[in-house]
């Protein structure tokens, strides 16, 4: 029986992260992942690539190993590959991986470790540890109150320590990273956070200057041994300004630094980490050093530009996990361009330093966009792709800048 034949993808979540991965199985294998999703909602929903299920339970312990079980059932005669995408998905995954039916594989480290990594507190505590430099940072506690001050000026970035209890509190008007102009608008964003629910630490650092384009985002993946097999460092040209998506990458050219490479591969290595793992860095033109923001263990919602630079991050799994294969490490050379918005909102809203070299690779066919799929290509999903378009033109005009050049 060869790899296209004795496994099953089992995704949990509904957005594009769940998307790419599954673009990423079918175009390795040809195979249809199952994906569990709380709403019936694009574009996961209507995929001829998934298997889309919809519960809207899907975050319950209970529920989410009653599905697991299901599928695993279901195919009984097939290892089933098990990928959160979404921090919850994954800390369930985690914690409850060491008692799921034996033919289902979740590559992850244990739950207590992921905890840790994923309270962004601790995280900049390893990164002290490891030689990974982070922003100036506070950590903030409600019984604070008003009374601190901060070794730096506005604007203020604050951000929730713990996202999964963040986003637990179920109120839509929080925002996922509060950028304060002033003192009085910090304050009263830590207000409007606790008066929401939210039970943990606020992370409040130092503002880091530069547009988009001094972002950086690095994917990896750690084999069943702990050993960094592949490493994929984007540059990000363009974010989403919206409140909900602030942060989202939207445009991304594969780049390469092997100092930072090489102290992130350094510090995943010592925590003995295995599986993906995702960082969300900055450029500091004041010090010429990357600053790491956050780890997401897991791979990120933009993982499609590492499978449109020629690493598909479903053979990194299946070769690992299903065949138990050594693989060399690799870092991405080549050059390449991943969007997820119209070609006119990439040269719109992006440094037009970068222009040349995009069109450029567009000619070369370099360019990939998620959604943009010939293995997903019926009428009724292109006419959802083009709304999708629609929507981030009236969005990105709204919420973005035309950069000053």
């Amino acid at each position: 029986m060869d790899s296209t034949q004795n496994f099953q993808p089992l995704l949990f979540g509904g957005d594009i992260n769940v998307y790419s991965v599954a673009r990423a199985f079918h175009e390795a294998y040809g195979v249809k992942s199952i994906a569990y999703g709380k709403y019936p909602s694009f574009p996961c929903h209507d995929s001829a690539i998934i298997d889309y299920r919809v519960c809207p339970d899907n975050e319950n312990p209970e529920m989410f190993r009653e599905n697991i079980q299901a599928v695993s059932r279901e195919f009984s005669d097939r290892k089933v590959l098990l990928l959160g995408c979404g921090d919850s998905y994954v800390q369930l995954a985690a914690h409850c991986k060491d008692s799921l039916p034996g033919n289902v594989i979740a590559p992850y480290i244990d739950g207590a470790l992921l905890d840790s990594l994923i309270n962004k507190e601790t995280f900049y505590q390893l990164c002290d540890q490891h030689g990974v430099d982070h922003p100036a940072t506070f950590i903030y506690d409600k019984a604070t109150g008003h009374n601190f001050t901060l070794p730096w000026g506005p604007p203020y970035i604050a951000k929730p320590a713990d996202s999964v209890a963040y986003w637990a509190c179920g109120d839509h008007s929080l925002a996922k990273v509060y950028i304060c102009q002033s003192w009085e608008e910090l304050l009263a964003a830590l207000d409007h956070v606790y008066a929401a629910g939210y039970p943990g630490h606020m992370i409040l650092q130092e503002f880091i200057p530069g547009d988009d384009s001094y972002m950086r985002v690095l994917t990896s993946y750690s084999d069943r041994n702990g050993r960094v097999t592949t490493m994929c460092l984007g540059h990000v040209l363009l974010e989403e300004h919206s409140p909900h998506g602030i942060g989202n990458h939207a445009v991304i050219l594969t780049d390469r630094d092997e100092e930072l490479e090489r102290n992130i591969k350094r510090l995943l290595e010592a925590l003995g980490y295995v599986g993906f793992s995702n960082f969300d860095i900055k450029y500091d033109s004041r010090d010429g050093k990357y600053k790491a923001f956050e780890i997401n263990c897991r791979q990120g919602r933009s993982n499609y530009y590492v499978t449109g630079a020629g690493h598909n991050i479903a053979k990194m799994v299946v070769e690992d996990r299903v065949l138990e294969r050594d693989l060399p490490f690799q870092m991405t050379q080549n050059r390449s361009l991943w969007r997820m918005v119209p070609r006119k909102v990439a040269f719109k809203f992006t440094p037009r330093k970068y222009h040349e070299e995009m069109r450029a690779l567009i000619r070369a066919g370099a360019d990939s966009h998620s959604l943009m799929y010939q293995g997903d290509n019926s009428l009724k999903r292109r006419l959802r792709v083009l709304k999708n378009h629609l929507g981030n033109i009236k969005r990105f005009d709204q919420y973005n800048k035309v950069p000053e050049e």
